[in-house]
């Protein structure tokens, strides 16, 4: 659905670009690249919203993220990205120097949902 709404040259770019950054990419910066590509497509998907079912669709999967991801909901957002890494061939999930596991995507999502945020703002 996200190479829907961007266009497949834009995907394709991602793909390659995920391709490239993730074997030796850290997390905490992988995961800001990735919240670019969804605000990115968060963008697109609003202004085509009315002309594209896969537009209206991604926007309200973006709705609903913001709205129930921290109460551990979000699973259609959660597979969208997945797909992105699948589709890359790169592993998203991770273990920490103490054996504990975690997921670029997690993070990734996490970036996206507080985009806006900026704490020294407060």
């Amino acid at each position: 659905m996200l190479e829907n709404v961007v266009g497949e040259k834009i995907y394709s770019t991602w793909v390659s670009m995920l391709q490239t950054l993730v074997p030796d990419g850290r997390t905490h910066r992988l995961s800001v690249v990735v919240a670019g590509f969804l605000t990115y497509a968060e963008s697109v998907a609003y202004k085509e919203n009315v002309n594209s079912d896969s537009a209206a669709q991604l926007s309200t999967i973006f709705e609903n993220a913001y709205e129930n991801f921290e109460q551990g909901e979000g699973d259609e957002l959660r597979g969208l990205v997945e797909k992105l890494f699948e589709d890359a061939g790169v592993e998203y999930k991770r273990r920490n120097r103490k054996g504990d596991g975690y997921s670029i995507v997690t993070e990734a999502i996490y970036e996206f949902l507080h985009w806006e945020d900026m704490p020294w703002e407060s």
